[in-house]
């Protein structure tokens, strides 16, 4: 064997007798972390969030993103996706546009300062349902959300009345959203009006002023909705919950967050505000 791959018996010895590396054995233990990680995640998690969590652990505090992302490589490990979706929204109707106040300020001081909501479609069954949420410009965390078989308003303001009833944000909330026909109509604008809450609208057809929402769209389609045929409402709304309630808003970590979860970020700044 050492004549044909041209080696030395003596070399071939000492490689034998020799105990691995140090940081061979590391990139061992790491490895068996990241396919930890990566089934806890569902295979929704790259190498940037696989890293936020390796460092979370005291023993991989200090791995290298470029050595996470190799070594994922090396296993075959790769974020779930697919292509993005196309959005729709119902802008032509007749009832009054509020301004773009929140002209894309997506960072914001504090929780309840300002949210944002949009509506998207999920296949269920054979028939088109549709999800409307909520967003938390702060923390990126869904404060409301509700799915429905109609686009009807109703769904909308069920999503928003359960938000409100979560965060019991005070006057002055600013509620940005897109120019869809739910948005105008008088029920949510005298709502609005009756809690003291600003109302802002994206320009027309300028999907990147509630660009938040989208990407929140974009994942939740991509990593959830694309990969799942959900047979009823109960199922979708079973996954729904679980997506939204467990994992994206209590375990998924955002990096405007610097990588830490919805729910986390906002407990270090209560914190925070505690002891000031």
């Amino acid at each position: 064997m050492c004549r044909t791959f041209d080696i030395s018996p003596s070399g071939f010895y000492r490689w034998q007798n020799n105990p691995c590396s140090a940081r061979h054995n590391e990139n061992i233990r790491i490895k068996g972390q990241i396919r930890e990680i990566y089934a806890e995640h569902n295979g929704m998690v790259g190498s940037p969030m696989a890293t936020a969590d390796l460092r979370s652990e005291p023993e991989f505090a200090t791995v290298g993103k470029n050595r996470v992302a190799r070594l994922m490589k090396d296993m075959g490990l790769k974020c779930k996706a697919t292509k993005k979706f196309v959005a729709t929204t119902n802008s032509k109707h007749n009832e009054p546009v509020a301004p773009n106040i929140l002209n894309r300020a997506f960072s914001v001081p504090a929780p309840n300062t300002a949210w944002v909501s949009d509506i998207t479609y999920i296949k269920i069954g054979q028939k088109w349902h549709y999800l409307t949420v909520f967003i938390d410009l702060f923390s990126r965390i869904i404060v409301g959300w509700n799915l429905s078989d109609t686009l009807e308003r109703h769904s909308m303001l069920h999503a928003f009345q359960k938000a409100i009833w979560k965060r019991r944000p005070g006057k002055g909330l600013l509620v940005h959203s897109d120019r869809g026909i739910q948005y105008a109509i008088a029920d949510f604008r005298n709502l609005l009006k009756n809690l003291k809450f600003v109302q802002s609208m994206s320009r027309k057809g300028n999907c990147w002023d509630n660009s938040v929402a989208e990407s929140f769209f974009h994942t939740l389609k991509t990593r959830l909705v694309y990969h799942s045929q959900f047979q009823n409402r109960n199922e979708a709304e079973q996954a729904l919950f679980n997506y939204i309630e467990i994992y994206y808003n209590r375990r998924r970590r955002h990096s405007t967050n610097g990588y830490q979860s919805s729910a986390m970020y906002e407990a270090e700044w209560m914190k925070m505000e505690n002891v000031a």
